[in-house]
């Protein structure tokens, strides 16, 4: 079995994984770690990840048990939840250069950020919770790929790509 035809399988079984657990992934290679604790992953609350650079709909943010309406150039910050409604999406670049796009009736928590500008060393953990997340990876990816996380309500992902989709149908909040 030469390497192409490892990684196909690879694909294949990854995407029948996801599929199983109620989630679809596509664009890049996986790890999946289903026993990692996406509340470990927090950072201090006031760290600003990034700010929102494109905006349609309603969008609301949850930071610190308050809710706003999101509006363009505004801060996310780590522990922010950004809630999409219907017919609604939001674009989020984070200081590294990651680019996170969620699609309507979507919930996103930024869990953890953490970037140094000079070395492009730092740590990301985001969790969808439902709906929709197109991913574009930024620096840290590049730098640290390990230090990257992406999770949904059943499985955590460690990527090892550049761009990739995670859709979770039937999320829960």
């Amino acid at each position: 079995m030469n390497k192409f035809t490892t990684l196909l399988a690879m694909r294949a079984f990854i995407s029948t994984a996801l599929l199983f657990g109620g989630v679809s992934f596509m664009g890049a290679q996986v790890a999946l770690a289903a026993d990692e604790n996406p509340k470990a992953q927090t950072t201090t609350a006031a760290t600003t990840a990034g700010m929102i650079k494109t905006l349609r709909g309603n969008v609301t943010i949850e930071r610190q048990g308050k809710r706003f309406n999101a509006s363009l150039a505004s801060a996310v910050k780590v522990g922010d939840k950004l809630r999409t409604g219907e017919r609604s999406a939001v674009g989020i670049a984070l200081k590294d250069d990651t680019l996170l796009s969620a699609g309507p009736n979507s919930t996103l928590v930024i869990n953890a950020f953490t970037f140094d500008p000079t070395t492009h060393d730092g740590k990301i953990g985001a969790r969808i919770n439902r709906g929709t997340l197109s991913v574009v990876s930024g620096k840290i990816s590049k730098q640290s790929p390990d230090a990257v996380k992406y999770s949904t309500p059943t499985t955590v992902f460690g990527v090892r790509g550049t761009e990739f989709v995670i859709q979770v149908n039937n999320g829960v909040e």
